[in-house]
């Protein structure tokens, strides 16, 4: 990322720890709703979650997660984290600029979930990121990507083309959800539903 929003960044989370107001907008506790619902295993051994901001997505994965890494290029932001996370033993917050510091000795990973942070990145970036999510997602494993519609002055790329860069991965699509306000897809290598894992059909 750059360093205009970099600074963008620290400046926000320098003045609090939650400046999106991720834990009193509705808007973002049903985002986040959506989300864990729409996750098709009840349990995953190992997540990724780079760019967890204020660690409010992260502290839900955590309740369906053995471990997670989450991780933010803002050093404020992973003060914030960590603070938000302390009580909780499974879950790790470093700082990781992307791609550069993907946690590629971490890997492989069940789930790596990208919430709000692909728009912030140029397109060479992001490109990048998808065949890093590509080279340590694990066997079934899950990939997430959840991402604000409407334009802004931060945003660096498309959210479609965020979302098409992922795709092209090539690997099964279990889930997409359109609102005006974000979409919402989930890929895995295991191309079977939850009902047909739960011998439904």
């Amino acid at each position: 990322m750059s360093g205009e929003r970099r600074d963008y960044f620290e400046a926000m989370y320098g003045a609090t720890d939650d400046p999106y107001e991720l834990r009193s907008r509705w808007y973002e506790q049903r985002k986040r709703a959506v989300l864990m619902a729409s996750l098709p295993r009840a349990r995953y051994a190992s997540a990724y979650e780079p760019g967890c901001g204020a660690a409010e997505l992260t502290v839900e994965l955590a309740q369906r997660c053995d471990a997670v890494l989450a991780s933010d290029f803002s050093a404020h932001a992973v003060a914030a984290a960590r603070r938000r996370t302390a009580s909780l033993g499974n879950v790790r917050v470093e700082p990781h600029t992307l791609p550069a510091d993907w946690p590629v000795d971490a890997a492989p990973f069940d789930l790596i979930v990208l919430s709000e942070v692909g728009y912030f990145l140029e397109a060479p970036a992001m490109q990048k990121v998808s065949a890093l999510c590509a080279a340590t997602l694990g066997p079934g494993g899950t990939l997430v990507a959840c991402d604000w519609r409407p334009d802004f002055r931060e945003r660096a790329l498309a959210t479609n083309r965020v979302h098409g860069m992922l795709a092209g991965i090539g690997l099964p699509r279990l889930v997409l959800h359109e609102e005006d306000d974000f979409v919402l897809q989930v890929w895995s290598r295991d191309r079977h539903s939850v009902a047909q894992h739960e011998g439904i059909r």
